[in-house]
Formats: structure tokens, sequence, C-alpha cells
């Protein structure tokens, strides 16, 4: 699924080829981006022919700007959506609320090292944005959810790093 995304995303951006960095500016808006995040950064690097190491560097930091932003401000937006008279933003956070109710007690039983885990483990569902509103949620200490999740995001880079670079490269 995140292999068809991430192609999906390089054709919708395909008119930033254009500019002399497009193909790094793809990688790093996908891997910015909630639910493809540095997996589909990865992938769409690996589909653009760019280098794994430039690759690796742009994506890593491209997953890692909004986790701060998270980490500070999403329980004030989940108790907004929460409040909304829009059903959409209710819908979306009875979804958040139950994602973070069915991780919690593995996160909580383990701490620091769970949300390392939770977040190195690339599945659909785990990453630093999850990982982010769990830790929120949880009011974790920032600083150490912060770290948990970069630990937990080079765990990742390197698992896709291996997956993007030489099985779908001899794929695709």
């Amino acid at each position: 699924m995140a292999e068809k995304l991430a192609k999906s995303l390089v054709g919708m951006m395909g008119g930033l080829l254009s500019l002399s960095f497009g193909k790094q500016l793809i990688v790093f808006i996908i891997s910015m981006l909630p639910i493809l995040e540095l997996r589909g950064g990865l992938i769409a690097a690996s589909l653009l022919k760019l280098s794994p190491v430039e690759s690796y560097v742009i994506a890593l930091v491209g997953n890692a700007i909004p986790i701060p932003f998270l980490l500070l401000l999403i329980n004030k937006i989940l108790s907004a959506m929460e409040k909304s008279k829009f059903k959409l933003f209710n819908k979306m956070h009875s979804f958040l609320h139950k994602k973070i109710m069915k991780n919690k007690d593995s996160i909580e039983k383990y701490g620091f090292w769970g949300l390392v885990i939770f977040v190195g483990i690339p599945l659909p569902g785990t990453g630093a944005w999850t990982g982010a509103i769990i830790a929120a949620f949880l009011e974790m200490d920032r600083k150490k959810a912060f770290l948990a999740i970069c630990l937990g995001m080079l765990m990742a880079s390197i698992i896709m790093m291996i997956i993007s670079f030489s099985v779908l490269s001899n794929v695709v």
C-alpha cells in the first residue's frame, strides 16, 4: 500500500521535477506527511533513483520536523476536534482516540523503549506521527518522547533503506 501511495504522490508532484532539487523536495514532502512518513519518502527516493545516503538524510529530516509541533499541540487539536460541531472532526477524533487506546497499554508498560519500538517497526499505523500523538496523549516527558521517536525513526529508516533500495529497486 505504501508503495502505491508513494507512486501516486510522486506522479502528482511530477511538476516539481522541473526544479533542480525537485526529486529531493518530493522525498522531503512525502516524509513529512502522516501515514507515509519516512517509509513513503524512502520508497519515493528509490523510485526517483536518488542516492541512498542523500535519501536517508532527506527522509529523516522531513519526518522529524513535524514531531515537536505534534508533541506540543496535538492534545489541544484533539480536544478541539472532540468538541467540534463538524461530524468529520468528531469522527477523526474518535478514530485517533481508538488508535491511541489500542496501543496505550504496551507503550505505558515499556515506556521510553516501548515508544522506540512502536515507532521503529515500520508497519501500517506505526511511525513518528502516531508515536508523537500517543506520547502527547499519555503526557510523556516531551524531551524523552522526542528522543524515543527519533531513535525509532533511525531504526525504521535502516529497515526501510534495506527494503527500498535493495528489494524494491530489484522489483521496480
